[in-house]
Protein backbone atom coordinates (compact mmCIF):
# COMPACT_ATOMS: atom_id res chain seq x y z
CA UNK A 1 0.00 0.00 0.00
CA UNK A 2 1.24 3.52 -0.73
CA UNK A 3 0.39 7.10 0.04
CA UNK A 4 -2.07 7.39 -2.83
CA UNK A 5 -4.14 4.43 -1.71
CA UNK A 6 -6.60 3.79 1.05
CA UNK A 7 -6.63 3.00 4.73
CA UNK A 8 -5.40 0.31 7.02
CA UNK A 9 -8.21 -0.97 9.20
CA UNK A 10 -10.34 1.94 10.36
CA UNK A 11 -7.45 4.43 10.60
CA UNK A 12 -7.26 6.83 7.67
CA UNK A 13 -4.14 8.40 6.34
CA UNK A 14 -4.38 11.96 7.61
CA UNK A 15 -3.30 15.14 5.87
CA UNK A 16 -3.71 18.48 7.65
CA UNK A 17 -3.41 21.80 5.83
CA UNK A 18 -3.69 25.38 7.06
CA UNK A 19 -3.40 28.85 5.65
CA UNK A 20 -4.49 32.44 5.45
CA UNK A 21 -8.21 31.67 5.26
CA UNK A 22 -8.30 31.11 9.03
CA UNK A 23 -8.93 27.37 8.73
CA UNK A 24 -7.18 24.09 9.40
CA UNK A 25 -8.49 21.32 7.19
CA UNK A 26 -8.12 17.56 7.71
CA UNK A 27 -8.21 15.29 4.68
CA UNK A 28 -8.33 11.65 3.73
CA UNK A 29 -5.13 11.68 1.73
CA UNK A 30 -6.13 8.80 -0.54
CA UNK A 31 -9.54 10.19 -1.54
CA UNK A 32 -9.05 13.95 -1.30
CA UNK A 33 -12.14 14.23 0.94
CA UNK A 34 -12.01 16.93 3.60
CA UNK A 35 -13.24 15.27 6.79
CA UNK A 36 -13.04 18.23 9.15
CA UNK A 37 -12.55 22.00 9.06
CA UNK A 38 -11.46 23.97 12.10
CA UNK A 39 -12.02 27.72 12.05
CA UNK A 40 -9.52 30.02 13.71
CA UNK A 41 -9.58 33.76 14.32
CA UNK A 42 -6.03 34.26 13.00
CA UNK A 43 -4.21 32.90 9.98
CA UNK A 44 -2.46 29.66 10.88
CA UNK A 45 1.18 29.36 9.93
CA UNK A 46 2.22 26.06 11.51
CA UNK A 47 0.73 22.59 11.72
CA UNK A 48 2.57 20.16 14.02
CA UNK A 49 3.08 16.80 12.37
CA UNK A 50 4.71 13.45 12.93
CA UNK A 51 8.19 14.19 14.27
CA UNK A 52 8.21 17.83 13.30
CA UNK A 53 6.36 20.91 12.20
CA UNK A 54 6.11 23.50 9.50
CA UNK A 55 7.72 26.73 10.60
CA UNK A 56 6.74 30.16 9.38
CA UNK A 57 7.47 33.71 10.45
CA UNK A 58 3.94 35.07 10.37
CA UNK A 59 4.08 36.65 6.92
CA UNK A 60 0.96 37.90 5.21
CA UNK A 61 1.79 36.98 1.64
CA UNK A 62 5.27 38.43 1.09
CA UNK A 63 8.62 38.37 2.80
CA UNK A 64 8.57 42.13 2.86
CA UNK A 65 5.73 42.22 5.39
CA UNK A 66 6.95 40.69 8.60
CA UNK A 67 4.95 40.22 11.76
CA UNK A 68 7.40 39.93 14.63
CA UNK A 69 4.99 40.06 17.54
CA UNK A 70 3.78 36.60 18.62
CA UNK A 71 0.18 35.84 17.80
CA UNK A 72 -1.72 32.68 18.64
CA UNK A 73 -2.38 32.11 14.96
CA UNK A 74 1.27 32.49 14.06
CA UNK A 75 2.81 30.02 16.50
CA UNK A 76 5.47 27.61 15.33
CA UNK A 77 5.71 24.41 17.32
CA UNK A 78 8.27 21.65 17.37
CA UNK A 79 7.35 18.58 19.40
CA UNK A 80 10.15 16.81 21.20
CA UNK A 81 10.49 14.22 23.90
CA UNK A 82 12.33 15.01 27.08
CA UNK A 83 13.30 12.98 30.11
CA UNK A 84 10.68 10.44 31.09
CA UNK A 85 8.82 10.91 27.84
CA UNK A 86 7.74 14.45 28.65
CA UNK A 87 6.52 16.42 25.65
CA UNK A 88 8.07 19.78 24.94
CA UNK A 89 7.42 22.50 22.41
CA UNK A 90 9.53 25.38 21.16
CA UNK A 91 7.76 28.59 20.20
CA UNK A 92 10.22 30.52 18.02
CA UNK A 93 8.23 33.74 18.16
CA UNK A 94 8.74 33.67 21.92
CA UNK A 95 12.07 31.81 21.90
CA UNK A 96 10.76 29.62 24.71
CA UNK A 97 10.88 25.92 25.52
CA UNK A 98 7.60 24.86 27.04
CA UNK A 99 6.79 21.71 28.95
CA UNK A 100 3.45 20.11 28.11
CA UNK A 101 3.20 17.55 30.91
CA UNK A 102 -0.09 19.12 31.94
CA UNK A 103 -2.74 21.23 30.30
CA UNK A 104 -1.03 24.36 31.55
CA UNK A 105 2.02 25.17 29.44
CA UNK A 106 5.04 25.86 31.61
CA UNK A 107 8.06 27.71 30.27
CA UNK A 108 11.19 25.69 30.96
CA UNK A 109 13.85 27.75 29.19
CA UNK A 110 14.22 30.84 27.04
CA UNK A 111 16.71 31.11 24.21
CA UNK A 112 17.25 34.74 23.27
CA UNK A 113 18.69 35.85 19.94
CA UNK A 114 19.01 39.28 18.37
CA UNK A 115 16.72 38.76 15.39
CA UNK A 116 13.23 37.34 14.79
CA UNK A 117 13.31 33.54 14.60
CA UNK A 118 11.94 31.93 11.44
CA UNK A 119 12.44 28.23 11.99
CA UNK A 120 13.55 25.49 14.36
CA UNK A 121 14.47 21.85 13.93
CA UNK A 122 14.94 19.18 16.58
CA UNK A 123 18.02 16.98 16.20
CA UNK A 124 17.14 13.24 16.17
CA UNK A 125 19.17 12.92 19.38
CA UNK A 126 16.36 14.90 21.08
CA UNK A 127 18.99 17.03 22.85
CA UNK A 128 19.77 19.84 20.41
CA UNK A 129 17.68 22.41 18.59
CA UNK A 130 18.73 24.13 15.41
CA UNK A 131 17.35 27.68 15.22
CA UNK A 132 17.39 29.91 12.12
CA UNK A 133 16.77 33.65 12.26
CA UNK A 134 16.20 36.61 9.95
CA UNK A 135 19.73 37.97 10.36
CA UNK A 136 21.10 34.90 8.56
CA UNK A 137 22.35 33.11 11.67
CA UNK A 138 21.86 29.44 12.51
CA UNK A 139 22.12 28.60 16.20
CA UNK A 140 22.83 25.14 17.62
CA UNK A 141 21.27 25.08 21.09
CA UNK A 142 22.20 22.24 23.46
CA UNK A 143 19.12 21.66 25.61
CA UNK A 144 21.09 19.79 28.28
CA UNK A 145 23.68 22.46 28.96
CA UNK A 146 22.13 25.60 27.36
CA UNK A 147 25.39 25.97 25.44
CA UNK A 148 24.92 27.35 21.94
CA UNK A 149 27.02 27.95 18.88
CA UNK A 150 26.18 29.79 15.70
CA UNK A 151 27.14 29.89 12.06
CA UNK A 152 26.21 32.37 9.35
CA UNK A 153 26.02 30.97 5.79
CA UNK A 154 25.18 34.39 4.29
CA UNK A 155 25.21 37.52 6.47
CA UNK A 156 21.93 39.44 6.54
CA UNK A 157 20.15 36.86 4.38
CA UNK A 158 17.19 35.41 6.26
CA UNK A 159 17.33 31.67 7.05
CA UNK A 160 13.80 30.45 6.33
CA UNK A 161 13.98 26.73 7.06
CA UNK A 162 16.35 24.18 8.59
CA UNK A 163 16.07 20.40 8.71
CA UNK A 164 18.12 17.37 9.75
CA UNK A 165 17.65 14.01 8.04
CA UNK A 166 16.42 11.06 10.16
CA UNK A 167 19.85 9.41 10.06
CA UNK A 168 21.45 12.60 11.45
CA UNK A 169 23.92 12.53 8.57
CA UNK A 170 23.01 15.88 7.01
CA UNK A 171 21.59 19.26 7.93
CA UNK A 172 20.12 21.57 5.30
CA UNK A 173 19.14 25.24 5.45
CA UNK A 174 17.51 27.47 2.84
CA UNK A 175 17.44 31.25 2.72
CA UNK A 176 15.90 34.26 1.02
CA UNK A 177 18.56 34.24 -1.68
CA UNK A 178 17.21 30.90 -2.89
CA UNK A 179 20.33 29.05 -1.78
CA UNK A 180 20.38 25.72 0.01
CA UNK A 181 23.33 24.91 2.28
CA UNK A 182 24.12 21.35 3.35
CA UNK A 183 26.40 20.19 6.15
CA UNK A 184 27.64 16.78 7.22
CA UNK A 185 26.91 16.08 10.88
CA UNK A 186 29.28 14.39 13.32
CA UNK A 187 29.06 13.84 17.06
CA UNK A 188 25.78 14.52 18.83
CA UNK A 189 26.02 11.29 20.84
CA UNK A 190 26.14 11.27 24.61
CA UNK A 191 27.84 14.42 25.87
CA UNK A 192 29.40 15.19 22.50
CA UNK A 193 28.07 18.31 20.80
CA UNK A 194 27.09 18.03 17.14
CA UNK A 195 29.70 19.35 14.74
CA UNK A 196 28.76 20.71 11.31
CA UNK A 197 31.12 20.21 8.38
CA UNK A 198 30.25 22.16 5.20
CA UNK A 199 29.16 19.77 2.43
CA UNK A 200 27.76 21.81 -0.45
CA UNK A 201 25.94 24.97 -1.49
CA UNK A 202 23.11 24.49 -3.97
CA UNK A 203 21.80 27.51 -5.93
CA UNK A 204 18.42 25.84 -5.64
CA UNK A 205 16.02 28.63 -6.60
CA UNK A 206 16.01 32.05 -8.22
CA UNK A 207 13.63 33.50 -5.63
CA UNK A 208 13.03 33.07 -1.91
CA UNK A 209 13.52 29.50 -0.70
CA UNK A 210 10.82 28.85 1.88
CA UNK A 211 11.21 25.26 3.09
CA UNK A 212 13.59 22.31 3.07
CA UNK A 213 12.77 18.77 4.10
CA UNK A 214 14.62 15.44 3.99
CA UNK A 215 12.76 12.26 3.11
CA UNK A 216 12.22 9.58 5.79
CA UNK A 217 14.79 7.29 4.12
CA UNK A 218 17.34 10.16 4.02
CA UNK A 219 17.92 9.68 0.27
CA UNK A 220 16.12 12.85 -0.86
CA UNK A 221 15.97 16.54 0.01
CA UNK A 222 13.06 18.75 -1.06
CA UNK A 223 13.23 22.54 -1.28
CA UNK A 224 10.23 24.84 -1.81
CA UNK A 225 10.32 28.36 -3.18
CA UNK A 226 8.56 31.51 -4.25
CA UNK A 227 9.70 30.65 -7.79
CA UNK A 228 6.66 28.32 -8.02
CA UNK A 229 8.67 25.11 -7.74
CA UNK A 230 9.46 22.36 -5.30
CA UNK A 231 12.73 20.67 -6.23
CA UNK A 232 13.81 17.23 -5.09
CA UNK A 233 17.53 16.51 -4.78
CA UNK A 234 19.39 13.22 -4.37
CA UNK A 235 21.44 13.21 -1.18
CA UNK A 236 23.97 10.83 -2.77
CA UNK A 237 25.44 13.75 -4.72
CA UNK A 238 22.84 16.54 -4.28
CA UNK A 239 21.96 16.54 -7.95
CA UNK A 240 18.46 17.52 -9.07
CA UNK A 241 16.12 14.54 -9.41
CA UNK A 242 12.67 16.08 -9.98
CA UNK A 243 11.20 19.55 -10.32
CA UNK A 244 7.57 20.01 -9.32
CA UNK A 245 6.22 23.17 -10.87
CA UNK A 246 3.05 25.24 -10.57
CA UNK A 247 2.67 28.10 -13.00
CA UNK A 248 -0.08 30.66 -12.61
CA UNK A 249 -2.54 31.00 -15.50
CA UNK A 250 -2.06 34.75 -15.17
CA UNK A 251 1.59 35.67 -15.84
CA UNK A 252 1.16 38.75 -13.65
CA UNK A 253 0.25 36.65 -10.62
CA UNK A 254 3.60 35.08 -9.84
CA UNK A 255 2.79 34.91 -6.13
CA UNK A 256 -0.17 32.58 -6.76
CA UNK A 257 2.12 29.62 -7.23
CA UNK A 258 4.46 30.05 -4.29
CA UNK A 259 5.37 26.66 -2.86
CA UNK A 260 5.27 27.17 0.90
CA UNK A 261 5.63 23.77 2.47
CA UNK A 262 6.05 20.06 1.78
CA UNK A 263 6.03 16.67 3.48
CA UNK A 264 7.15 13.27 2.25
CA UNK A 265 5.15 10.09 2.65
CA UNK A 266 6.59 7.46 4.97
CA UNK A 267 7.89 5.40 2.05
CA UNK A 268 9.55 8.48 0.47
CA UNK A 269 7.76 7.80 -2.83
CA UNK A 270 5.26 10.66 -2.60
CA UNK A 271 5.35 14.26 -1.46
CA UNK A 272 2.57 16.70 -0.53
CA UNK A 273 3.00 20.42 -1.21
CA UNK A 274 1.17 23.53 -0.03
CA UNK A 275 0.95 26.55 -2.30
CA UNK A 276 -0.45 30.05 -2.71
CA UNK A 277 -3.03 28.98 -5.30
CA UNK A 278 -5.17 27.65 -2.40
CA UNK A 279 -4.31 24.00 -3.14
CA UNK A 280 -2.35 21.18 -1.60
CA UNK A 281 -1.13 18.50 -4.00
CA UNK A 282 0.09 14.93 -3.78
CA UNK A 283 2.91 14.18 -6.23
CA UNK A 284 4.81 11.10 -7.31
CA UNK A 285 8.43 11.85 -6.40
CA UNK A 286 9.99 9.89 -9.25
CA UNK A 287 7.83 11.12 -12.12
CA UNK A 288 6.64 14.50 -10.87
CA UNK A 289 3.06 13.49 -11.69
CA UNK A 290 0.24 15.05 -9.67
CA UNK A 291 -1.73 12.23 -8.08
CA UNK A 292 -4.31 14.29 -6.22
CA UNK A 293 -5.32 17.87 -5.48
CA UNK A 294 -6.89 18.99 -2.21
CA UNK A 295 -9.27 21.86 -2.91
CA UNK A 296 -11.19 23.74 -0.25
CA UNK A 297 -9.06 26.56 1.15
CA UNK A 298 -10.13 30.05 0.08
CA UNK A 299 -6.66 31.59 0.46
CA UNK A 300 -3.03 30.50 0.30
CA UNK A 301 -2.15 27.17 1.89
CA UNK A 302 1.12 27.85 3.71
CA UNK A 303 1.72 24.80 5.90
CA UNK A 304 0.80 21.14 6.18
CA UNK A 305 1.41 17.93 8.08
CA UNK A 306 1.16 14.45 6.58
CA UNK A 307 0.80 11.34 8.73
CA UNK A 308 0.77 8.07 6.85
CA UNK A 309 2.33 5.98 9.62
CA UNK A 310 -0.60 3.56 9.38
CA UNK A 311 0.52 2.45 5.94
CA UNK A 312 1.79 -1.09 5.54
Amino acid sequence: MNAAQGTVGSDPVILATAGYDHTVRFWQAHSGICTRTVQHQDSVSAVPGRGGSRERDGMRGTRGTEVNRPEWGDWNGVPCSGDGGANCMLLPALSSLLCCRSRNLQCQRIFQVNAPINCVCLHPNQAELIVGDQSGAIHIWDLKTDHNEQLIPEPEVSVNSVHIDPDASYMAAVNSSGNCYVWNLTGGIGEEVTQLIPKTKIPAHNRYALQCKFSPDSTLLATCSADQTCKIWRTSNFSLMTELSIKSNNPGETSRGWMWDCAFSGDSQYIVTASSDNLARLWCVETGEIKREYSGHQKAVVCLAFNDSVLG
